[in-house]
């Protein structure tokens, strides 16, 4: 079978975009399965849809990487996007052909690569995802280095290189996971200026000219096909080999902070892409961890304890569902600064997303340090709620209670490996948290509930706070706990209802 390549989708008469020449307009460094699946794609859907006429020229942030792989196939690669719209099944596969080549900075050739795209008249963005480790300042790194080792060092090296060639700024778009990813990255390019006692100058281009923005991405990757039976179904399909095809969901958002101009400069909104650009990413980023993430961290420890292994077959049962769907609808929604017909979309793409047929989300992978994520994810939705309302949230509470029974059901031994517990079917689990918190249930695995509970909510390491200074809860959480332990988790979710 032959290698994905123009000269092969010529051959076959491929009829889906192409677009083969075109300037390169964005330098990206990172050229995993995310950024593929996320910045390339909008990349590609403006070519078609905007007229866009650019590339992205990609950089391995570290020494082994994809380099080889995307250049024997031309920059080209077969993305898959699978999830549910309105409840129903959905998969759509594109060619995506807005990457023109992978550069690999650790090699003499590769490096001055690099900098000639940096001090190119097509450049207009950089864009990176080099994990949420990559934006770090080392103070080992030198201007001399090729390349640096850190991504902000090699970040300076580029705009400077830019600057000294006199070319306009650019625009930085960085969607590593961390809170200010924009403001993070500006800070340590500055800090790199002051230890190389870089021009004034440079450093006034750097703040005024250049436009670093914090982002916001979201979009679930599982990445590449790992059964190689349904990849050899696709690749007989499609009649090619690709080495580099990868996957995500159908949802996908990518908040942008930053000036008004920049929407219209960006070649997304004219493409009909959900890419805003707005003043502060900061609510979106509180929309996303209260209502996406909340609503995992909500149900999933009582769905697992329930006998449920998966989120897919979560949103098939009609109490959990309608638990979550409450919670979200009823209790978060009313906590969050914006707008509420937004609220209300966000919210309903959720359960679309958890019903993607197409990615079995284990129950237990989300369960992985469950307190810090409810201290973040829920805690303030409950606080927040209970100070509006004068009232507690039924479903928040519920879910306060599944957390402490996830962690304190029928434990087993306290090993390297976690917490093992037993549910009520039997079936052992490791709790994975901080050690802290682990020691602490394996301390307190003989209390009573009231015991339990008074100790938990005490504990301010956990919370930040002392948690029985909120009225009522301690009650609601020790009826919570009493009844899941005597009746289940699925009992005190349909009480809720």
């Amino acid at each position: 079978m032959k290698q994905l390549n123009y000269k092969t989708l010529k051959e076959m008469n491929y009829e889906g975009y192409l677009l083969e020449q075109a300037p390169e307009k964005v330098l990206q460094f990172g050229e995993g399965n995310f950024l593929r699946a996320f910045a390339d794609y909008w990349f590609d859907v403006a070519n078609e849809k905007a007229g866009w006429n650019g590339k992205c020229c990609l950089v391995q942030p570290i020494a082994p990487g994809l380099a080889e792989l995307i250049n024997k196939q031309e920059g080209l690669y077969t993305l898959y996007l699978r999830g549910m719209e309105q409840g129903k099944a959905v998969s759509y596969k594109r060619v995506i052909s807005s990457v023109s080549r992978c550069l690999n900075p650790y090699e003499k050739e590769g490096f001055e690569a690099m900098m000639q795209v940096a001090t190119s008249d097509e450049l207009e963005y950089i864009v990176s995802n080099t994990t949420e480790a990559g934006i770090a300042y080392d103070p080992q790194c030198s201007l001399e280095d090729m390349p640096c080792a850190s991504f902000p060092g090699k970040m300076t090296q580029v705009l400077y290189a830019r600057y000294q060639a006199g070319k306009p700024g650019v625009v930085v778009l960085s969607c590593e996971l961390i809170d200010n990813n924009g403001k993070a990255l500006l800070a340590c390019v500055e800090k790199y200026i002051q230890q190389w006692n870089l021009p004034q100058g440079f450093l006034n281009y750097v703040r005024n000219d250049c436009t670093f923005c914090s982002t916001l991405v979201d979009r679930i990757v599982p990445g590449r096909i790992r059964d190689p039976e349904e990849l050899a179904r696709l690749e007989a399909e499609n009649g090619y080999r690709d080495d580099l095809m990868d996957v995500g969901e159908v949802f996908g958002v990518w908040n942008i902070e930053g000036p008004d101009w920049l929407e219209e400069k960006l070649p997304f909104k004219k493409a009909g892409l959900n890419c805003p650009v707005v003043p502060d990413v900061t609510p979106y980023k509180k929309r996303k961890v209260r209502i996406l993430n909340g609503a995992h961290t909500g149900f999933v420890p009582g769905a697992y304890l329930a006998g449920f292994s998966i989120v897919r077959d979560c949103m098939e049962n009609d109490t959990v569902r309608d638990f979550m769907n409450k919670m979200l609808y009823e209790e978060i929604i009313p906590t969050l600064p914006l707008d509420k017909d937004d609220l209300t979309a966000f919210a309903a793409a959720v359960q679309d997303r958890f019903q993607n047929p197409f990615i079995d989300h284990a129950l237990l992978s989300i369960c992985l340090n469950s307190t810090s994520k409810y201290q973040a994810r829920n805690l303030p939705s409950l606080l927040d709620y209970a100070e509006k309302e004068g009232k507690l949230p039924p479903c928040l509470c519920a879910a306060f209670a599944c957390y402490i029974a996830f962690y304190s059901q029928d434990i087993q031994a306290l090993t390297e490996a976690g917490l093992v517990c037993r549910r009520s079917d039997g079936q052992e689990y490791t709790c994975v948290d901080d050690r802290w918190a682990l020691e602490f249930y394996y301390d307190h695995r003989n209390d009573t509930v009231e015991e339990l509970v008074q100790a938990v909510m005490t504990n301010t390491r956990m919370w930040d706070a002392d948690l029985t200074k909120v009225p009522g809860l301690q009650a609601a959480t020790v009826e919570n706990l009493k009844r899941i332990r005597a009746e289940g988790t699925l009992a005190v979710f349909a009480s809720c209802l």
